[in-house]
């Protein structure tokens, strides 16, 4: 997945947002390839997704 280039800073956070995927790979649920490319775990507990886009 590609991360967008800047944050939107809504709230919920989008899906694609920068500092979403950070806070997926940092709950080990991504891993990051390089600055804005990622791979994500095609399942993502949801509760995990939630505090992501929620914080």
């Amino acid at each position: 997945m590609t991360a967008k280039k800047k944050c939107c800073k809504d709230k919920p956070r989008c899906k694609k947002c920068p500092v979403v995927l950070k806070r997926l790979a940092d709950a080990s649920c991504a891993e990051r390839l390089d600055m804005r490319h990622y791979i994500v775990d095609k399942k993502v507990p949801k509760k995990v997704l939630k505090d992501a886009r929620k914080r």
